[in-house]
């Protein structure tokens, strides 16, 4: 109890009481939840850095080779790249299941090598012979062309006016092998032919008197 005065006069008066400051209860489920994803954080966090730094023997390219040609180790090469996982590059201890095995398509030097590259299956049928066409963009189809798909090779008529007019319009069968664009403008096909008519396209390309026509999507 205090002592207060009234004009000089000692009056007792009640204290008041001190005011208590309520404290906020935590919840234990909220206090759980929020060291459990403190928690997850650092595992992602580790997990990144862990994938990134992790690194690999793989494949690689060492030199050129051609569609359906067979393989070597000199063809390959062994490079340590970091987070190769996601890539599904040939991991370097399966060299031997790759050497023997032929090109699907064409090998480019300096880049990783996968399973989808190389194949067991002759690229091409008995009779056959592969041929490679440098035709512009405007001779094959708009839509970009895949191994196995099946092409019909139609002359063109000639600007030569001696030119028969039955040399115009001939049609050759094919399979592509596989496809490559050296420029903006430019594709050059592989082709499977029969061997009889490996002549008259290669003449016909040679005229630039050919046009490629999409008849089967692989």
């Amino acid at each position: 109890m205090s002592i207060a005065t009234r004009n000089g006069t000692p009056v007792d008066a009640p204290v008041s009481p001190p005011k208590v400051v309520r404290q906020r209860r935590v919840r234990p489920g909220l206090l759980g939840l929020a060291v459990l994803l403190i928690a997850l954080g650092g595992l992602g966090a580790a997990f990144a850095v862990t994938s990134v730094r992790a690194t690999g023997s793989y494949l690689a390219v060492a030199r050129p080779v051609e569609v359906g040609r067979e393989i070597s180790a000199s063809d390959l090469l062994t490079v340590q790249v970091a987070g190769g996982q996601g890539l599904r590059p040939v991991p370097a201890n399966r060299m031997d299941e790759v050497i023997g095995k032929r090109a699907a398509v064409a090998l480019v030097p300096g880049t990783l090598l996968t399973l989808g590259q190389v194949t067991d299956d002759p690229l091409l049928g008995p009779g056959q012979q592969q041929i490679a066409l440098g035709l512009k963009t405007a001779q094959v189809p708009a839509r970009d062309l895949h191994p196995g798909d099946k092409v019909l090779l139609v002359s063109t008529p000639d600007d030569n006016a001696d030119a028969s007019p039955a040399s115009a319009g001939t049609r050759f069968t094919a399979t592509v092998i596989d496809t490559v664009s050296p420029a903006d403008d430019e594709k050059v096909l592989y082709l499977a032919l029969t061997v009889r008519d490996v002549p008259a396209v290669v003449a016909l390309a040679a005229q630039e008197r050919i046009a490629v026509v999409l008849t089967e999507a692989a």
